[in-house]
């Protein structure tokens, strides 16, 4: 079978809390035929482990490639996702800019508008500061 697979699945599976949900996730990704992860679902296990679980970024990070080598799991682009991952372990922005800048490469634009200055450390793209 086919399915989306949500947050607190992958979560779950990955905590081990609450035990009982955390076994039967597992379960269920090693019996799983096929898993869509949309990139938001996966950014949000990103910022589900850092924000509520405290789970330091390397390990954030482990957990995110952990994922996409799961068998069963199909993405749009794991290029994009594994440097993304990249980006979020190397430096101390948050996942979701990192995706962003991780896109802005990919796609050739190089230009991220924002007002986060923590983007100009990367020196892969340039941030544009709106005025």
């Amino acid at each position: 079978m086919t399915a989306f697979v949500d947050t607190n699945v992958l979560v779950r599976h990955l905590t081990g809390d609450p035990p009982e949900h955390a076994a039967r996730a597992t379960r269920y990704l090693a019996s799983a035929d096929e898993l869509l992860l949309p990139d938001l679902i996966f950014a949000e296990v990103a910022y589900v482990l850092e924000s509520f679980y405290e789970v330091p970024r390397a390990e954030v990070a482990r957990a995110l490639r952990a994922i996409l080598a799961f068998p069963a799991v199909r993405v749009l682009d794991e290029p994009l996702l594994l440097r993304a991952v990249e980006i979020y372990d190397a430096h101390r922005i948050d996942f979701a800019d990192a995706y962003l800048v991780a896109c802005a490469e990919a796609t050739g634009v190089g230009v991220v508008a924002s007002f986060d200055r923590s983007l100009d450390r990367l020196g892969t793209i340039r941030r544009d500061e709106p005025r």
